[in-house]
């Protein structure tokens, strides 16, 4: 992947970001190409290639948009960030959208709000973080729901590193249908063999 960065590119991405957008292609695939000119420099982008060096790929689908002048180009580096976040939310059909998703057992966390903000928009979410999976015979067991009070700070850290174990192929082979159950249990693992 020899892509090239814009070197005065004013839109910035957080570790944070990164790993969701990582999570978010891990997820749903490689979805939105990278624009690049012809000299392969990114037009748009830089966070899913940097996302996906996070992820090892090393081929990404691009679309080269040579046809652009030199001010075009710089101008639309600007537009295609600006004009995304000039739009707005109907929270009536997000809180429709969540709890559908919920019933359909979907991660929510993959569509990048975090539940302070899903619960903001006044829909209720614990029943899903309640609810743990019902075996054959309508038994619980193996299953065990463990339950925590963070501080605001610590719940970031953990937010941030289940999400970056998610994006782990690891994670894919864990014993639990939830995916940040697996995240949990897999950064468990690794902290204890590093102090074995």
């Amino acid at each position: 992947m020899d892509l090239l960065p814009y070197k005065n590119n004013a839109r910035t991405h957080s570790d944070q970001q990164i790993t969701q957008i990582a999570a978010s292609i891990k997820e749903f695939g490689f979805l939105n190409p990278v624009i690049i000119d012809a000299e392969k420099g990114i037009i748009a982008g830089h966070g899913r290639v940097m996302a996906a060096k996070k992820l090892g790929m090393t081929e990404l689908p691009a679309v080269e948009a040579s046809h652009l002048t030199d001010a075009q180009r710089r101008a639309y580096i600007i537009a295609d960030n600006k004009l995304a976040l000039n739009a707005g939310w109907d929270d009536e059909m997000l809180r429709v959208e969540f709890a559908e998703l919920e019933e359909l057992g979907f991660d929510l966390d993959l569509t990048g709000f975090s539940l302070d903000e899903i619960g903001a928009l006044g829909f209720d979410n614990d029943s899903a973080l309640d609810q743990m999976p019902l075996l054959p015979d309508g038994d619980k067991e193996p299953y065990q729901q463990k339950t925590f009070t963070l501080h605001d700070e610590q719940a970031a850290v953990v937010d941030d590193a289940i999400t970056l174990a998610r994006a782990s192929p690891l994670a894919d082979t864990g014993l639990n249908e939830n995916s940040n159950g697996n995240a949990l249990a897999l950064i468990c693992a690794a902290w204890l063999k590093s102090n074995d």
